[in-house]
């Protein structure tokens, strides 16, 4: 024992029921433990009884022992945590030998355990009627995510960071309680930043009186993104690629030249998007705008099957579209006159798996009409193509791949506050009612409310999550009808509602101009969102003209998802989202994509169908899918058979058209046609 008391560095005394417990410490290590209980004497409180503990064991020794390793010891410590009286009758004792010890604020959890864990106003961590230690803290935090479910990797490293910056306990256990504390929940902050450009002024511009005189009394000078796209040969007829945050002005980038070279006799403008509620809204937007000048027409992809030209007037001087619509007119041969503009919105859609090999098809596809109709129009001269985008995370290669000047514009015109908080889907009502509630209450500085707009997965949870909310809201999806959509928009402008809900679908769609954005789910449906879609998403938070900054909260359910397909916890996807990069847009063939396009393009460009697949961004098994194709007996030569010409015009996927058909000629039950197809995309 006395070797052992030579080699004591720290002597640690902490109260328990049975008397102290005393810790010996060497090196930052515990060598040994033992409870020690004092007696009263003549001369004062003495060692008593003695015991060194081993394991679950507990051996008697002398009590002369513990003096001897007192004696040996470079220091003495006692717990603060150890009661005053307790304390005096230690400090009594142990000068009856001479020796001090002093008295340290330490960690209970631990001294109980028989650690020995100093902490100071450094390390120490609010646990409510007292402190502890960072190591014992995070193990109670371990122990209360695990009644609310395993928090993955990311996020429970989120919350340990948290509990070791701000020190309190239970400050960081309310956040798993819905409790919406900014300090806590803010993820981080992306600034304001301007760029500094060399804005052109209106009246320099040489465009048609038509629209110099539109833009004239609006504007004296052209916004940023704007100017950049005039300084890189705009008005010249150059194709551009412009990307810039949403509410930068890109828009007017496309209409500016469209309805110019429209007026100037250089064909007609055609605006394509991805979605009929927002082809309806730019229709609207087109009529009221320029309707003295031009005449407008829309072409959307409802009426692709039921072809009867309703509301569409192909001979229109804009035609705005969706992609589906005027791929379908394509595709079925529709004459749509001399095109001299094509703007094609949030062409980031090339990246999707679903829409985007239709996309890069369809913008061959065009082209090709476009070059076909100038060859015999020469005074025509062919069409300008403008590109807008407000993410896309290889803006320089995909310019490349379009043949388009890049006009690129990284200004954020307000800050913009991220927050992270925990809930499950049960909570997330209530959290979006209090920050819809407290959003709304504040007034900017411009003179406006906060409003927010919430993105769920599904139609049904858009209208159960708006029931819920105390504030004045609505629900806005694909499955409202046009007037009731019309309506929300409406309301929304003129600060009649605090928030819509909607869904992810949409993130790219109607222009409401909230400065919150609530991300309810980080699903589209049952696939998770892709960095581009949530940056997309989140973009729209904060307008510089109505709004100081932009707050975006992101719900997150610990260990959630929405299907059982669906490989990661929406907490593990929520810091993958906050923290990754930018996808590159890319669009990417598998055999199905390929064969549909290739059939498209030989029923459009017949033997110039090689050349349409050469020219598309992705890279096209040509040979491959023309092998296919006449396995299927969709194609006889280059021209489409009866069969291939009846899925291309309905856009079916020919693989699963090729199952039908084989299941029709073998007389198959219609209902085990389904299953069979069932069956193929659970293989794909």
């Amino acid at each position: 024992m006395s070797k052992q008391a030579q080699q004591v560095e720290t002597l640690f005394c902490h109260e328990t029921d049975r008397g102290y417990l005393v810790v010996a410490r060497r090196n930052g290590q515990r060598q040994f433990r033992a409870v020690l209980e004092l007696k009263e004497t003549s001369a004062g409180p003495r060692p008593g009884r003695y015991l060194l503990k081993e394991g679950s064991s507990e051996k008697p020794r002398s009590p002369d022992e513990f003096v001897e390793l007192a004696r040996g010891a470079n220091r003495i410590r006692i717990s603060q945590q150890t009661s005053p009286e307790a304390r005096e009758e230690l400090k009594e004792m142990l000068a009856g030998y001479q020796l001090d010890a002093k008295a340290v604020r330490t960690c209970r959890y631990c001294a109980n355990s028989g650690r020995y864990s100093p902490i100071n106003g450094e390390t120490a961590v609010d646990a409510g009627e007292e402190y502890i230690c960072p190591d014992c803290a995070t193990k109670e935090l371990e122990r209360e995510l695990s009644f609310r479910g395993d928090l993955t990797g990311a996020a429970q490293d989120r919350l340990e960071d948290l509990l070791l910056e701000v020190q309190d306990l239970e400050r960081i256990t309310n956040l798993l309680k819905g409790r919406l504390d900014p300090d806590l929940t803010k993820f981080d902050e992306i600034s304001a930043n301007v760029e500094d450009v060399e804005t052109v002024p209106v009246d320099s511009l040489d465009l048609h009186p038509g629209i110099q005189n539109l833009l004239e009394p609006r504007f004296d000078e052209l916004l940023p993104v704007q100017s950049l796209a005039v300084q890189n040969g705009l008005l010249d007829g150059d194709d551009q690629l412009v990307v810039s945050a949403t509410a930068t002005g890109k828009t007017l980038v496309g209409e500016m030249t469209g309805i110019d070279r429209v007026l100037n006799g250089r064909g007609k403008l055609l605006f394509l998007v991805p979605l009929v509620a927002l082809a309806n809204q730019k229709h609207e937007d087109f009529e009221e705008e320029y309707s003295d000048l031009v005449n407008v027409t829309i072409r959307v992809g409802a009426s692709r099957v039921r072809d009867d030209g309703n509301r569409f007037d192909p001979n229109a001087d804009v035609i705005v579209g969706t992609y589906e619509g005027i791929d379908h007119a394509l595709r079925t041969g529709r004459d749509l006159g001399d095109i001299g503009t094509v703007v094609i919105d949030e062409v980031h859609t090339l990246q999707e798996q679903e829409r985007g090999h239709r996309l890069d098809g369809l913008i061959s596809r065009l082209k090709y009409y476009c070059e076909e109709r100038a060859k015999r129009r020469t005074e025509y001269g062919g069409a300008q193509w403008v590109y807008l985008s407000a993410t896309v995370g290889n803006p320089r290669d995909l310019a490349g791949a379009l043949e388009a000047n890049l006009v690129e514009f990284e200004e954020r015109p307000v800050a913009l506050e991220r927050h992270v908080t925990f809930a499950d889907g049960r909570e997330k009502p209530n959290i979006e009612n209090k920050l819809v509630k407290r959003e709304f209450d504040r007034e900017s500085s411009k003179g406006y409310h906060g409003q927010t707009i919430i993105f769920t997965n599904s139609r049904r949870r858009c209208h159960e999550i708006s029931r819920k909310l105390e504030y004045n809201s609505a629900p806005y999806h694909a499955g409202l009808d046009y007037g009731r959509r019309k309506q929300v928009e409406r309301m929304f402008a003129e600060q009649e509602l605090a928030a819509v809900v909607t869904t992810a679908a949409l993130a790219a769609g109607v222009d409401f101009p909230a400065s919150q954005v609530v991300f309810d789910s980080l699903a589209m449906g049952i696939e998770w969102l892709s960095v581009q879609e949530f940056h997309q998403m989140l973009g729209r938070a904060g307008r510089p003209d109505y709004h100081d900054r932009g707050k975006v909260y992101v719900l997150v359910e610990p260990d959630g998802s929405y299907h059982n397909s669906m490989e990661m916890s929406e907490d593990e996807v929520a810091f993958k989202l906050l923290k990754g990069e930018m996808e590159d847009v890319r669009t990417r063939y598998d055999e199905s994509a390929a064969v549909e396009e290739t059939l498209a393009n030989i029923t459009v460009g017949g033997k110039a169908a090689k050349r349409l697949n050469d020219r598309m961004i992705g890279d096209v098994p040509t040979k491959h899918a023309l092998g296919k194709l006449l396995e299927y007996e969709f194609i006889d030569g280059f021209s489409p058979t009866r069969l291939g010409r009846v899925i291309t015009t309905h856009f079916l996927a020919p693989d699963e058209a090729f199952k039908m058909v084989d299941g029709i000629r073998k007389e198959k039950h219609p209902y085990h046609i389904v299953a069979d197809l069932e069956l193929h995309g659970e293989d794909e």
